[in-house]
């Protein structure tokens, strides 16, 4: 069948930067070079917006406000309205919430364990992990109408970043993390655990509402000198392609997104066993060191010996790439979608 007859609403309400909303960016205009007609509505973001235009894709903005915003339901239906789509997918709580029952069918895709108030209007939910999936149907939603789609990542290769643009020694051993300064992150338990790593640097690329706290704890814990702040930064392939070992401390993670690109990129893993990383790493055992949640000194254990054995590292590398391009390469889940939009639409 045809996906060119295929019309998709998609409602993101999220914010600037994140790692939902760099996919929703990645998947819409992929779906666009696929033949989909989608017409987009956004939380107000200019840029956002100019990057959507540029792949053909209408865009709509709204405000997304709170509990008192009646607009942004009115402004969504009216899109609705005149788009006509036979899909309305919706990012994020207040997407859905929010986003018209009709014209077509309405489904959402959850990045974690949400609340399901917010989603009872939908008729399909979309998990980005198994896990997610498990929780849906466990709280009561069909199981015919759970899906799990997983995300795919930008895997096109980046030159090194240079270790002198952050004042980094050639032969110093590398670490990177990266993503929002919040406290699921757990980059507060990655600090702790970089004092038990003696000599490696960190590199620690994000930006949010803990960045403070966590210059604060860096400090504390005596490793200020050996932390490098990046800010956001969307070239993460270079980041990658730098770093001796990437590490992911997330307390939650309904997928691990930043593990996909750390596999595409060839960068070794370590991680907490946060649901997404939990799953990944139990399909791929080989490709990664998993080590529990919260607890500093299992992090720092699994860091110290992924960076004292570099044949171990290039093997965890290698099953990583394996995994990534069986699994999770943008033509991959761009089909899963189209498979899924065809399945549900009336």
């Amino acid at each position: 069948m045809s996906t060119r007859l295929l019309r998709v609403l998609q409602v993101m309400a999220g914010g600037p930067k994140g790692g939902a909303e760099a996919f929703f960016e990645r998947l819409t205009i992929a779906l666009a070079a696929a033949g989909v007609e989608q017409h987009t509505s956004i939380r107000r973001n200019a840029l956002r917006a100019e990057r959507l235009n540029a792949a053909g894709i209408e865009v709509s903005e709204a405000r997304f406000g709170g509990p008192l915003d009646f607009l942004t339901p009115r402004r969504l239906y009216r899109d609705a309205r005149l788009f006509q789509p036979d899909i309305t997918f919706a990012w994020m709580s207040r997407a859905a919430s929010m986003a018209p029952k009709r014209p077509g069918v309405l489904a959402a895709r959850l990045g974690s364990n949400y609340n399901l108030k917010y989603y009872r209007r939908c008729e399909h939910l979309v998990g980005i992990g198994r896990g997610i999936c498990d929780y849906l149907i466990r709280q009561g939603w069909p199981a015919e109408r759970v899906h799990y789609l997983p995300n795919f990542v930008d895997a096109e290769p980046m030159p090194p970043e240079p270790r002198a643009a952050h004042d980094t020694p050639e032969d110093a051993q590398l670490i990177l993390a990266l993503g929002r300064f919040h406290r699921n992150k757990g980059f507060d338990v990655l600090l702790a655990a970089l004092a038990q790593v003696p000599d490696a640097v960190l590199w620690l690329a994000g930006a949010g509402p803990e960045e403070a706290e966590l210059k604060r704890l860096a400090d504390t814990n005596g490793v200020a000198d050996r932390v490098r702040w990046l800010g956001w930064r969307d070239d993460v392939a270079a980041l990658y392609a730098a770093a001796d070992v990437f590490v992911c401390s997330s307390r939650t993670e309904g997928f691990g997104s930043v593990m996909i690109e750390a596999w595409a990129h060839g960068a070794p893993v370590v991680a907490a066993d946060a649901a997404g990383p939990a799953q990944l790493l139990g399909e791929t055992p080989e490709a990664g060191i998993l080590v529990p949640i919260e607890k500093a000194e299992p992090l720092a254990a699994a860091l110290r010996d992924a960076l004292a054995e570099p044949q171990r590292r290039a093997a965890m590398a290698e099953a990583g790439r394996s995994a990534f391009a069986a699994q999770f390469t943008e033509e991959a889940v761009v089909q899963h979608y189209l498979d899924f939009f065809e399945r549900i639409k009336r």
